[in-house]
C-alpha cells in the first residue's frame, strides 16, 4: 500500500513541476490528471484506482476539493456584495441560455441526462477562476460583477449537480440531506460566532497555537466529516458537504494559520490524490477512439463559452467579451460529475472522460478573458 500511495503522491507532483513552464496560464490539476492517466487505466496501469483504500482517499480528496472551493465564496466580500444584483441576473441569463444548448447536445448526440448538461453549462469554477483573477490583480466594477457571478454560479450548481444524477426514488432524501447540511452549517457558524469571543475559547485557541495542537484544524475536519456523514446517510453528495464546510470556515474568518493548515492538508495531499485517481480512472482510450465523445467534449466547451458570453452581453456595461470568457472557467464541477457518473454507472467511460476534457478546454478562453480584463484595467 505504501508503494501505491507513494506513486500517487509522486504523480501529484507533476502538476507543480509543469507550472514552471506554464507561467500561471493553466491550473496544476491538468498535470495531475495527465499523470493519473499515465499510471492508471489509460496508460501503464501501475495502479488500480478501485483497489483497497483508494476509494476512501478519492472521497476525502473530493470533499477537500469542494472545501477549498467553498472558502473562495465569502458572502461578506465587498466584491460579491457590490456585484450581487448583476451577478444574480447574469446567472439567470446563463441558465436560460443553457437550456436549449443542453437539450440540443443531450438529444443530438444521444448522451441523455439533459438536466445534468444544463447545470454543467451554467456552472463557473471559483476554485479555478478566482486564483487566476487574484494572480492578475484584477479590480473594478466589472470584476465585482464577475466575482459575484462566479460565486453564485458555483454555489447554485454545486447543489443542483448531484441532484441531476440522483434517481427519482432518491431525490427527496438527497434534497433533505442537502437542507440538513446547509442548516447544520448555518447553525454551527452562528454558534461559533457567538461563543468565539469568550475568554475560555480564546485561551484554548492560544494554547493550541503555542503548543501545536492544531485544534481549529481538527474541528474543521470534524465539521467536514459530520456533514459528510449526513450526506452518506441521506444519499446526498459529499460535494455539498465539502462546499458548505468551506463557506462556514471563510464566514468565521479563520486566521492565516488555519488557512495555511487547511491548504497544506488539502492542496498538499488529498486534492492532488483526488485528481490523480480521477485521471487514473478515466478511460482516455475510449475517448480518443469515440468520435461522438470527442464531439461531445468540444460541444460542451463551446456551449459553455457561448452561454456565458450571452450572459455577459446582457448584463455587462463594458468588457463584455472578456468577462464572459473569464466566467466560463470550469473544471471542478465537470470532474465531480464525471466521478459521480462513473461511480453510479450513469455514463459510458468515453462520455465521462469527455466531461473532464470539456472542462479542461474551457480553461483556455477563461485565461484569455482574465488577461484581457487585466490589459483593459
Amino acid at each position: 500500500m505504501f508503494r501505491e500511495i507513494a506513486l500517487l503522491v509522486a504523480a501529484g507532483l507533476v502538476g507543480p513541476v509543469t507550472a514552471i513552464w506554464r507561467r500561471g496560464l493553466l491550473p496544476i490539476v491538468l498535470g495531475e490528471l495527465a499523470a493519473g492517466a499515465l499510471i492508471g487505466d489509460s496508460g501503464l496501469r501501475l495502479i488500480n484506482p478501485k483497489a483497497s483504500a483508494f476509494p476512501i482517499f478519492y472521497s476525502l480528496g473530493f470533499a477537500m476539493l469542494m472545501l477549498t472551493a467553498g472558502t473562495h465564496v465569502d458572502v461578506r466580500s465587498r466584491a460579491i456584495r457590490t456585484g450581487a444584483a448583476r451577478g444574480a441576473l447574469a446567472l439567470l441569463v446563463v441558465f436560460v441560455a443553457a437550456v436549449p444548448l443542453g437539450l440540443l447536445i443531450g438529444y443530438g448526440l444521444g448522451v441523455g441526462h439533459q438536466f445534468l448538461l444544463i447545470v454543467l453549462l451554467a456552472g463557473s469554477s471559483a476554485a479555478v477562476a478566482f486564483p487566476i483573477m487574484e494572480e492578475r490583480g484584477l479590480s473594478g466594477s466589472e470584476v465585482a460583477h464577475l466575482t459575484a457571478w462566479i460565486a453564485l454560479a458555483d454555489t447554485v450548481t454545486v447543489v443542483l449537480m448531484p441532484l441531476s444524477v440522483t434517481g427519482s426514488g432518491k431525490l427527496v432524501p438527497a434534497l433533505a440531506g442537502d437542507v440538513a447540511m446547509i442548516t447544520a452549517g448555518v447553525l454551527i457558524a452562528v454558534i461559533t460566532i457567538r461563543v468565539g469571543s469568550r475568554p475560555l475559547v480564546q485561551e484554548s485557541i492560544e494554547q493550541s497555537r503555542r503548543k501545536g495542537w492544531a485544534l481549529q484544524l481538527r474541528l474543521s475536519v470534524l465539521l467536514l466529516l459530520v456533514l459528510g456523514t449526513i450526506a452518506e446517510t441521506t444519499g446526498a453528495s459529499i460535494l455539498v458537504a465539502g462546499f458548505v464546510t468551506g463557506m462556514v470556515l471563510i464566514r468565521l474568518g479563520p486566521p492565516d494559520r488555519l488557512n495555511l493548515q487547511i491548504s497544506g492538508l488539502a492542496n498538499g495531499f488529498f486534492v492532488p490524490i483526488f485528481f490523480v485517481l480521477l485521471g487514473a480512472e478515466l478511460d482516455l482510450r475510449a475517448l480518443v477512439t469515440d468520435p461522438r465523445a470527442i464531439a461531445f467534449a468540444v460541444a460542451m466547451a463551446v456551449a459553455a463559452v457561448i452561454v456565458h458570453e450571452v450572459a455577459a452581453l446582457a448584463t455587462c456595461v463594458k468588457q463584455r467579451v472578456a468577462t464572459g470568457l473569464a466566467a466560463s472557467a470550469q473544471l471542478g464541477l465537470p470532474a465531480a460529475a464525471a466521478g459521480l457518473a462513473i461511480a453510479n454507472h450513469l455514463l459510458s467511460p468515453a462520455i465521462a472522460a469527455a466531461l473532464v476534457a470539456a472542462g479542461c478546454l474551457t480553461l483556455a478562453p477563461a485565461t484569455i478573458g482574465a488577461a484581457r480584463l487585466q490589459s483593459d484595467s
